[in-house]
């Protein structure tokens, strides 16, 4: 692995603690020589990760679309910042670069960005590593919706296995460094087939 995507807030959350694991996280990636691809922004979870990756003479790579350049979030200090048309350029050009995603804390969007990639994952579109950093407790509600998909018959045991999920980045760091891919012909069960 050489980048991995972050998929985190523009917004800082309601406690220091997600603004603090953030930057724990930036610089647990440069500290393994990871370089970190990310939304773009210098404003919340985004700005505090990459500030982090760069204190720590990391490599920075923002995906930005032009819009919201204009609205002036762009990181003034990266490694190097992609600018595209959409927000839709932007996840591909991020699914492009990285060898990997991370999630921290957020919001619709952190989750909209995530799924995607999960979904691409259980497609066999990639086998990159997904995994949630899950700090204070914030995605237990969505590790237990995880669980109720599988119990319920939406998501195979095979693909639930691909969710990695820590509460310590170094944990989660290792997990991806030793990721196989389950090797799954078809996302449909054997009834539809």
């Amino acid at each position: 692995m050489k980048k991995l995507a972050v998929f985190c807030g523009s917004k800082d959350g309601a406690t220091p603690i997600f603004h603090q694991a953030a930057a724990t996280l930036g610089t647990a990636l440069a500290r393994h020589d990871l370089g970190l691809v990310y939304g773009g922004s210098r404003v919340g979870t985004m700005g505090a990760v990459a500030d982090a990756v760069l204190a720590a003479n990391g490599q920075a790579i923002g995906v930005l679309p032009h819009f919201l350049q204009e609205k002036e979030i762009a990181h003034p200090n990266l490694t190097e910042l992609h600018l595209v048309e959409s927000m839709h350029d932007r996840k591909a050009k991020m699914a492009e670069l990285a060898a990997g995603f991370i999630i921290l804390p957020g919001g619709p969007g952190t989750m909209e960005e995530f799924f995607e990639v999960f979904t691409w994952a259980q497609l066999g579109l990639h086998e990159k590593p997904c995994g949630i950093l899950n700090i204070d407790g914030y995605y237990d509600p969505l590790v237990t919706l995880f669980q109720q998909m599988e119990t319920q018959g939406f998501l195979i045991p095979e693909h639930a296995a691909m969710l990695l999920v820590e509460s310590d980045p170094e944990r989660l760091l290792e997990r991806f460094r030793t990721y196989t891919a389950p090797r799954v012909k078809t996302y449909m069960n054997k009834k539809q087939t």
